[in-house]
């Protein structure tokens, strides 16, 4: 046996036994090179005789990790919707959850946070601080309705990267992405209006149709490709669907990247029946290849997709920082923000811009993706070791946040009811549906994952949900 075969063979080993977990960061080449007196290039063709049998995947510029591919579970099941505009319900759920932010001690699963506490966000907030000892208070005013000049025309900077070139003048700063949506539908829909939605969609834009008096048709959605082209085509037909919103990137639950041809054949379908794409980016700069995926606005020619972004989920929530580029609808757009909330907050417009501005974060993204590609492989381990067999689980491609899907029996608002009392809260599928589809399935955030705190939490929720298969 050769040096190379016989290293593979303890490493799988390893592997096998569990001593290396999925998602696990290996043992450096020289390390290895080291302990077992061996040359690099020996370490080398061990580490690729486990490539080939699929128990290591390299990462360009992180080295070597335990692969989960032979622990992937099946894909979620893309779900029928009801074939008709529905009211949207689901209010109640959606504030419990929110509400428990406060609750001390609550170990929060599926809240839609980044990891803050990052050392590349410390350049962030040095530029906060700066901006705050301004000799001449210019951060303490309003700024304009269309927000920051300086911030704009960072975007319009950062947005090529997508695909997408604008002129920064054509781009509003907003309070946060979900205020950039809630501008977006006001500028297309009126009360009564019908919009088309991927299933399972971003709770909070449908809870803004409903503030709004719409109503919203679910599209079956693919945990892949994304919302179904020709179930959109048929619902066009059938109804006066007066625009589509959807998350085609790094998707919000599910984490797929929509295919470009999909992307294009979308946009056709909307110029074909003249409606509007209100499209969610807020997770794009977070995808795990690069260069990252294009936006469906950077197909767009003739102005009918109002692009949502912020940088709440790349940066901080706190800031409350996000933009829209409205497309033709600039003008309704710029009315519709001024009757919300006016000017956006100047003091985190101007550190955010200066934190651009200084080449921080990009610098800041290159060191997040491969941090959350490392946190996706550690709870897809979790969920295969402690939840029941046949679990299906979603596949990001970029992001935070894993769809888990249960047996159909099990209502994970009663699973959430039981976590309760134990401070565990995960996110219930049926917020993610306008008519409280998805009862059986859940939202985890892995952003935030902690070993000694919530691989328990797991756990927990694991043993709960096995006691609750065998009380049916």
């Amino acid at each position: 046996m050769n040096r190379y075969e016989h290293l593979a063979n303890v490493l799988g080993d390893r592997i096998e036994q569990g001593l290396y977990p999925a998602g696990h960061r290996l043992p450096s080449v020289r390390i290895l090179s080291d302990e077992h007196g061996v040359s690099v290039s020996t370490v080398q063709q061990a580490y690729r005789m486990l490539e080939d049998r699929l128990l290591v995947e390299a990462r360009p510029k992180s080295g070597y990790f335990v692969s989960i591919t032979k622990r992937k579970a099946e894909l979620p099941v893309a779900c029928r919707t009801p074939q008709r505009p529905v009211d949207i319900s689901q209010w109640d759920q959606v504030l419990a959850q929110i509400s428990s932010r406060t609750v001390p001690g609550m170990i929060a699963l599926g809240g839609g946070t980044p990891d803050v506490a990052l050392p590349s966000l410390k350049p962030l907030s040095r530029a906060l601080a700066r901006v705050a000892q301004r000799s001449d208070n210019s951060a303490l005013f309003y700024d304009t309705i269309e927000g920051s000049v300086e911030l704009r025309s960072q975007i319009a900077r950062l947005m090529i990267d997508s695909g997408s070139h604008i002129d920064a003048q054509n781009l509003l700063i907003t309070t946060g992405c979900h205020e950039a949506l809630s501008i977006a539908i006001r500028s297309v829909c009126e009360v009564g209006d019908i919009v088309a939605v991927d299933s399972p969609s971003f709770h909070g834009a449908m809870q803004t149709l409903k503030g709004f008096g719409m109503k919203a048709l679910e599209i079956p959605t693919d945990p892949v490709t994304g919302i179904s082209i020709e179930a959109l085509e048929m619902a066009l037909e059938q109804w006066p669907i007066k625009a589509i919103q959807l998350t085609p990137t790094c998707n919000n639950p599910l984490g797929y990247n929509m295919p470009d041809d999909r992307k294009k054949a979308l946009l056709r379908l909307a110029q074909c029946y003249d409606i509007a794409i209100i499209e969610d980016d807020v997770y794009g700069d977070l995808a795990y290849q690069y260069p990252r995926p294009a936006t469906i606005y950077s197909f767009d020619d003739d102005g009918r997709v109002l692009l949502c972004s912020s940088f709440s989920k790349t940066l901080a929530p706190g800031l409350r920082i996000g933009w829209i580029a409205p497309g033709r609808y600039r003008d309704i757009a710029i009315h519709m923000k001024y009757i919300g909330t006016g000017a956006t907050a100047t003091q985190p417009q101007l550190a955010i811009a200066d934190f651009i501005k200084q080449g921080h974060y990009q610098s800041h993204l290159r060191r997040v993706r491969p941090i959350y590609q490392q946190k996706l492989c550690l709870i897809n381990d979790w969920v295969m070791k402690y939840f029941p067999q046949g679990v299906r689980v979603s596949r990001p491609q970029g992001g935070f946040l894993l769809w888990v899907e249960l047996d159909e029996k099990i209502d994970t608002l009663r699973l959430n009811r039981l976590l309760e009392p134990e401070k565990i809260q995960i996110s219930v599928g049926s917020i993610f549906s306008a008519s409280g589809k998805y009862r059986n399935c859940l939202r985890i955030n892995f952003a935030n994952l902690d070993e000694a705190c919530h691989q328990p939490a797991i756990k927990r929720v694991g043993e709960m949900v096995h006691e609750m298969m065998k009380s049916l």
